[in-house]
């Protein structure tokens, strides 16, 4: 019997490298391919970076010490168009993007596809901790069991097809048994430091990427307000602010603070106490439903309003033209338009879509 096939995504990391060698053991053919993603113009090129030149060396140097092919696949104008762009445009609309959301949506579990065809591979497999079961007419998406590194959340816009072909063979697994098996084969990335940023934003500092990307004349400028509309001072660009954001303010308040809102149509940047971040009732678009694929009526779930949140219980209420409403059973600060709100039972991810600006909030 033939073989099957998998492309796997090799960043050069630990995590990708150890799910070579766990697919080669589970009987799968692996064929290894890295994306260069790095446009002419990135200013992140840098070593350590997963979308830099050291990284296909690194995942050469691993592809080669497996025993398995290794290709590199050009997808800086995809990464650019799809990925950067969006980026930089939500800051512009006065959102706080996901680019690691759209990247494996587009382009990792997206145009990928392609070269995985043009290679004969049955599936496309990557070094995310999170668990995809394949049953008989569907996947399902489960939370990686390592709670601290968990990424289902950014996996949860993958619609069916792309989850059906999909292989995640960390999702049962911590993240010391990863290193401890790379010791074990001797890798050289064992001990490779694991990224905390977005790979083309260097030093997490996302204000200096886009002054670099769009230029000082594309950034939006206008006035400060408070939330009972008194005028508090100028700023330099929408761009520059998210929600719950404290630094960067005009000073002068006997209290901290904080951006609780962003008016794209006036450029306007709302501030006002901690209480006013606070937040019962918002409004979710462009919603992806993977179990049940189309909910029609209330449902109680669990609901992570950003990556790092532990999530809350919520009553998610559908509405028409692809929307829900979230009703958080216990209020929450700085629900930001944007981000992805995702939806779980207990850890199966049942959806999830993006926050939309409307928000209620609930004054303390």
């Amino acid at each position: 019997m033939k073989k099957q096939r998998v492309l796997l995504g090799m960043s050069g990391g630990v995590d990708s490298s150890v799910a070579g060698y766990l697919l080669h053991e589970q009987g799968y053919e692996v064929v290894g391919v890295t994306m260069k993603v790095w446009p002419q113009d990135c200013i992140s090129r840098a070593e350590d970076k997963c979308c830099g030149p050291q990284a296909v060396a690194d995942a050469r140097g691993v592809a080669h010490s497996l025993g398995i092919p290794h290709y590199v696949v050009d997808e800086a104008d995809q990464f650019e168009q799809t990925v950067i762009n969006y980026f930089a445009s939500e800051y512009q609309a006065g959102r706080t993007p996901n680019p690691c959301v759209m990247c494996n949506e587009k382009l990792k579990f997206g145009n990928l596809w392609g070269k995985a065809q043009a290679l004969d591979c049955d599936y496309i497999a990557t070094g995310h901790y999170t668990i995809i079961e394949h049953h008989a007419h569907r996947a399902v998406l489960r939370k990686g069991i390592d709670p601290r590194k968990d990424q289902s959340y950014f996996l949860f816009s993958l619609r069916q097809p792309q989850l059906r072909r999909a292989l995640t063979p960390l999702g049962k697994m911590l993240k010391p048994q990863i290193r401890e098996i790379a010791h074990s084969l001797g890798m050289k990335v064992a001990d490779k430091v694991d990224s905390q940023e977005i790979c083309f934003v260097p030093g997490n500092d996302y204000k200096a990427f886009l002054r670099s990307h769009l230029g000082e004349n594309e950034f939006h400028r206008g006035e400060i307000y408070d939330v009972d509309g008194n005028f508090v001072g100028r700023h330099e660009g929408i761009e520059l602010f998210t929600i719950g954001q404290r630094k960067g303010l005009p000073g002068g308040s006997m209290r901290p603070r904080y951006v609780v809102d962003l008016d794209a149509q006036t450029n306007r940047v709302i501030v006002g106490d901690a209480d006013d971040l606070i937040c019962d009732e918002f409004e979710v678009d462009r919603i992806n439903w993977i179990v049940p694929e189309n909910a029609t009526e209330d449902i109680d779930l669990t609901v992570k309003i950003r990556y790092n949140h532990p999530g809350t219980s919520a009553t998610v209420t559908p509405l028409k033209h692809n929307r829900v409403r979230i009703h958080l059973h216990e209020p929450q600060r700085a629900v930001t338009p944007g981000q992805a709100a995702v939806f779980y039972d207990d850890d199966v991810v049942i959806g999830g879509g993006w926050i939309c600006r409307q928000t209620t909030a609930v004054l303390a």
